[in-house]
């Protein structure tokens, strides 16, 4: 959600409807807001129906004080995707969902976002998305339902249910193209770069890429493939230039340093510019696990779809760069 400005509204043109809290407000909750001291958060309002997605708690106590107005940001989306932000805004703080409540509020986003992933909605439900997909069965009757052959996960790009044909794609790069990297890989087979080295890890000890259970007939499973391989190639992304591999953490630091004591780079603009875009990536080990450990739940999706379109972004520039290289040498 884009971060609206925050306007004052009439109590009295605020509806109170739809909510995914199936047990109505908590006289707890509302008790300890009107007990506190300090200015509550601006609720959010969907503005073409007026309708409070988050903070009805809060208007409450504005109405009992005896207010007129109170803040509001406003969400301009449609219905589906105004229950989805305040489903995602009462999983992630204030008074929680109930369980009931959040599997409730997957089986409906489920039904109006049926390519969603188990992860992706599990992400906005606040449940796990093994207990998703138990909900998409029942909602599903059994049956594929909608959108079966593709899912769209967090990071908001869009799979094959079924990676069989992606595993065998990758397989084959991997086996004929070995400087590829995990990431170039995924892209190229439109699979996860987890599961690119999944593939990679089963090649080297001999195994098919390919999980038994997911195996099919060779037929059917080679369709597929040749028709991604004819996709395939014409992208530059199977023949890239031969790239060093990454350094460790402590290296990565030394060559910056002497990087940054270079004349070329330390006078010249776009070369102050390059080194600090690398200075951000000499955090230790820990500082990006504290990043990642510390990132709220909400913006999971959105950071993750950033840093793998940065990824890509960092990837052609070394591939490219290596080759200005060559071409110069």
């Amino acid at each position: 959600m884009n971060q609206q400005p925050v306007v004052q509204v009439e109590v009295g043109a605020l509806t109170i409807a739809d909510s995914p809290r199936l047990s109505g407000e908590n006289a707890e909750h509302l008790e300890a807001l009107a007990a506190a001291r300090s200015p509550l958060p601006p609720i959010i309002v969907h503005r073409p129906s007026m309708r409070v997605l988050d903070g009805v708690h809060r208007l409450k106590v504005a109405i009992r004080r005896g207010e007129e107005t109170i803040a509001v940001r406003f969400f301009d989306g449609d219905e589906a995707d105004a229950f989805v932000l305040a489903v995602r805004m009462n999983v992630t703080h204030g008074l929680p969902l109930a369980l009931a409540d959040r599997k409730r509020a997957a089986r409906r986003i489920i039904s109006s976002n049926p390519v969603w992933s188990d992860r992706k909605v599990a992400s906005v439900t606040g449940i796990s998305p093994g207990t998703v997909a138990e909900v998409r069965k029942r909602v599903n009757g059994g049956a594929p339902g909608a959108g079966a052959g593709i899912r769209i996960g967090q990071d908001g790009r869009v799979r094959p249910l079924d990676g069989s044909a992606g595993r065998r794609l990758a397989g084959q790069l991997m086996s004929e193209n070995p400087h590829l990297s995990l990431r170039q890989v995924a892209r190229a087979a439109a699979i996860s770069p987890e599961t690119a080295r999944d593939v990679r890890n089963r090649l080297r000890n001999g195994e098919d890429p390919i999980p038994t259970q997911r195996r099919k007939s060779p037929t059917t499973a080679n369709e597929p493939v040749a028709e991604r391989r004819r996709d395939l190639d014409s992208l530059a992304i199977l023949r890239p230039p031969t790239r060093p591999q990454r350094e460790p953490v402590l290296d990565r630091t030394a060559t910056l340093n002497r990087l940054k004591a270079d004349p070329a780079l330390r006078y010249s603009d776009t070369g102050r510019n390059l080194l600090r875009l690398l200075t951000l990536h000499t955090l230790w080990t820990e500082e990006w696990e504290a990043i990642i450990n510390n990132l709220p739940p909400h913006c999971t999706g959105v950071v993750a779809g950033l840093a793998g379109q940065f990824a890509d972004l960092w990837t052609e520039f070394a591939t490219r760069a290596t080759g200005t290289v060559a071409k110069v040498g």
